[in-house]
């Protein structure tokens, strides 16, 4: 199905909000699409709700918000390019940076900085592995040009590593991403080598862990002089300094020069200032990261690969695994070898074991049509289908699954296994272990048992004390059909425990007034929302405080908790799904603390609405003033 142009209705909007140069800045939730305006005078409101594709507006918070539905993404992505506003200037950004407390701006920033380059990184590593299997297995030599030129495939990227992470910190610090290139491009320019070449002038810090030979200055200043190539944190402090710098500089010089004076002034100060200061003293931050790393890692092998393996999945699932990420790959430039994700590369396996003994034992189509394509995906390293789709929803199965790669950490841990280099995932980890030259020694086979450890533990786990068949004691069906002779009722179960609010009896007037789609809104005394359907979610915002789901049975479900609470930024709100997953009834959508909250000043009534009423004949709801989740709250009738 072609999609559908929202080009005249992104100008239409564009247009009756006063103009692109009356917008200081515009995001969107679910549903919305919210402007902060210069004068909201200039807007010609009863001409945006007359629009075809707008179903009100409404102002609030000192917000100009246009209310779309659920394909607000789509208008939202095509009024930028219509209006020509850059999303990174936008409001939502800057005010989720501001509120965010500092360990989740670090997940932030390591997230920002290392996510883009991640699929590449890996896919140079698969080359460089494949480089050294073929190596190991006897089928190419060292000297030959096949595997020459694999190697420098699979290692240009790495080698030349600060000037991509040039690139994405700088933009994530909000800096112009090409003077982050230019600055790391000095760092691992080939004069940096030559330079350190001869007889040093003096030697500093002479008898310390920092001794250093002095071979040139800058302007009288002592250069230490290090290899970049490789590293990691140099350049990202360096780039966070030169963003600071650079935001500064654009306030204070006039805009008919600011195109090449601001990245003058800007490189001029920070290459030196970074081989000077922040190189040297990140270089030995990172060094004394990486030796810290293997000392607590040395003190028991075996305990930090169970800890590692156990707990991994439930890192990735709170996004913590991100702080260990940067940890390897320091280790990789510094160690030239990793022990950390070792520990971790193969849990994966003891995930898709325990989705294997849940699709022989399950009875249930739909938890068998889940597993299938869950566990192949899972083989190759991509498990949020098998945690979200198939064992976390079922509880026993993923903790069974944790406990195998408890124990497949441990032996790595026990063989000493270490990666030798960032790669694939899955099944295309395997060549990472392999030493450089070729090596299979017992730390790669140790790696490997693992591997199968993993997998059969979380298999026999699952498949004898993890699963019985059953996926629920007390499952309730997605909707239950009554048919009569003139019609079809499904009765729609409450994804929340609390109290039942007409939708006319909020203040919200998207809601109120049935505008988003019929339902009611529950005060919730349990601050969980669980599927009341099988299906799949169709939209999750980032904010985490709506999401919209789409039934077997062709409802477009939006629950959407509390009033204006987009305005939090996922503060107190932890997701348990993502975009596109499949979900079944009772599933855990959403959790979100109701005090703190309430304590930041907003309300916590929740409308369920379906959002395509319009194709239904009739809805009613429930006449009870309390509802317990997945007890009956709306009959709807075809």
């Amino acid at each position: 199905m072609a999609k559908k142009d929202y080009t005249p209705l992104s100008k239409n909007i564009l247009r009756l909000v006063g103009g692109r140069e009356n917008i200081e800045s515009v995001y969107h939730c679910v549903t919305r699409l919210r402007f902060k305006l210069k004068d909201e005078a200039l807007a010609d409101t009863e001409a945006i709700k007359n629009l075809d594709g707008v179903v009100t507006v409404m102002k609030s918070g000192g917000q100009y918000q246009v209310v779309i539905g659920n394909h607000v993404p789509d208008v939202y992505a095509n009024f930028l390019e219509v209006s020509g506003i850059h999303m990174d200037t936008s409001e939502k950004d800057e005010s989720k940076e501001n509120k965010m407390s500092l360990g989740a701006k670090f997940i932030d920033i390591i997230s920002g900085v290392f996510s883009p380059i991640l699929g590449v990184l890996a896919a140079t590593g698969m080359i460089k592995g494949l480089a050294a299997l073929l190596l190991a297995l006897h089928w190419v030599t060292a000297e030959s040009g096949t595997y020459q030129l694999l190697n420098i495939a699979g290692d240009g990227l790495f080698t030349f590593l600060p000037m991509f992470l040039g690139y994405t910190a700088m933009k994530k610090f909000g800096g112009t991403p090409f003077v982050g290139i230019a600055i790391a491009a000095a760092l691992v320019h080939p004069n940096v080598s030559a330079l350190s070449a001869g007889e040093p002038l003096y030697t500093l810090f002479n008898g310390t862990i920092f001794q250093s030979n002095i071979h040139i200055t800058f302007l009288g200043i002592p250069v230490i002089l290090m290899s970049y190539a490789s590293s990691v944190i140099p350049i990202i402090v360096s780039a966070y300094f030169a963003a600071k710098l650079e935001k500064r500089l654009k306030r204070i010089i006039p805009d008919v020069v600011k195109a090449f004076v601001v990245p003058f002034f800007t490189i001029m100060i920070m290459v030196p200032l970074t081989f000077i200061v922040i190189g040297p003293i990140a270089t030995w931050a990172g060094s004394l990261l990486g030796a810290a790393t293997v000392w607590v890692y040395k003190l028991s092998p075996v305990l930090t690969g169970i800890l590692l393996g156990g707990l991994w999945q439930v890192f990735v699932m709170f996004g913590l695994h991100w702080g260990l990420v940067p940890i390897a790959i320091n280790n990789l430039a510094t160690l030239k070898y990793d022990p950390i994700l070792a520990t971790v590369t193969f849990v994966c396996f003891a995930q898709i074991g325990a989705v294997l003994a849940v699709m022989l034992k399950t009875k249930d189509k739909n938890v068998k049509s889940l597993s299938v394509p869950a566990f192949i995906s899972g083989v190759f390293g991509v498990t949020e289908p098998a945690i979200y789709g198939v064992t976390l929803p079922l509880k026993k199965p993923f903790i069974m699954s944790c406990i195998g790669g408890a124990v497949g950490g441990g032996m790595i841990g026990a063989f000493s296994s270490k990666l030798w280099m960032i790669g694939g995932l899955g099944i295309f980890a395997i060549p990472t272990y392999i030493q450089p030259g070729g090596k299979l020694d017992l730390s790669f086979w140790g790696a490997i048992m693992a591997l199968v450890a993993s997998f059969i533990v979380g298999f026999l786990l699952t498949y004898f004390f993890g699963f019985q068949g059953k996926e629920t004691e007390n499952k309730v069906e997605t909707t239950l059909p009554v048919n009569t002779e003139e019609t079809k009722r499904l009765v729609f179960m409450s994804p929340l425990t609390g109290n039942v609010i007409p939708l006319s009896h909020i203040e919200d007037g998207a809601f109120s007034s049935e505008a988003m789609g019929k339902g009611v809104a529950i005060e919730p005394t349990e601050g969980k929302v669980v599927s009341p359907v099988n299906g799949v979610v169709t939209a999750l915002f980032q904010t985490k405080h709506a999401i919209c789901i789409t039934s077997e049975d062709g409802l477009d479900i939006l629950i959407h908790i509390g009033m204006d609470t987009v305005k939090l930024e996922g503060k107190y709100f932890t997701a348990h799904v993502k975009q596109g997953d499949a979900v079944k009834v009772g599933d855990v959508l959403v959790e979100f603390d109701i005090d703190q909250i309430k304590e930041a000043g907003y309300e916590i009534v929740t409308p369920v609405v379906i959002t395509n009423s319009d194709t239904f004949s009739e809805i009613k709801a429930t006449s009870n003033r309390t509802v317990r989740q997945l007890e009956a709250l709306l009959e709807i009738y075809a």
